[in-house]
């Protein structure tokens, strides 16, 4: 299952998107990613994570948890980055992309201390993205603001 997934992620474009559970799934293992960087993979970001899929995909609870747990083996299988940020690229208006750099950043800053190897990878996801520096850092002061 997660060969084909992997497959499908190398091969979609913007001609042929992602199906919407490929690209949730997408989604739900660069959430993983994120928390993960810095080799802590706290509590914290676990239930952010859900939160986030939860209110982005109207998911009840157990879906969210079996989404999330999917995402978790996708992300340890995959071997880099660059495949699930093209798949979000490729199945995510250029106006939601924000929203997604946002998400990371909030599950960057779940635990509540800013990590170089999290900052790093959102930087990079945003560049891959065609989000901007500036946007990118517009997106985390309001996370922060947030609290």
């Amino acid at each position: 299952m997660f060969a084909d997934l992997l497959k499908r992620l190398t091969q979609s474009s913007p001609d042929r998107p992602l199906p919407d559970a490929d690209a949730r799934l997408a989604l739900g293992a660069l959430l993983v990613r994120i928390a993960r960087a810095d080799g802590d993979y706290a509590e914290t970001e676990l239930h952010r994570i859900d939160r986030i899929l939860m209110q982005r995909y109207g998911l009840a609870p157990h879906a969210t948890i079996a989404l999330r747990k999917e995402a978790e083996v996708l992300e340890s299988e995959a071997p880099d980055t660059v495949r699930f940020t093209r798949a979000i690229k490729d199945a995510v208006p250029y106006e939601d992309r924000l929203a997604v750099i946002e998400a990371l950043w909030q599950v960057a800053l779940a635990d509540g201390a800013r990590d170089g190897a999290e900052d790093a990878l959102v930087r990079m996801v945003s560049s891959m993205l065609g989000v901007s520096d500036q946007d990118s850092a517009v997106a985390r002061q309001r996370i922060q603001a947030r609290g």
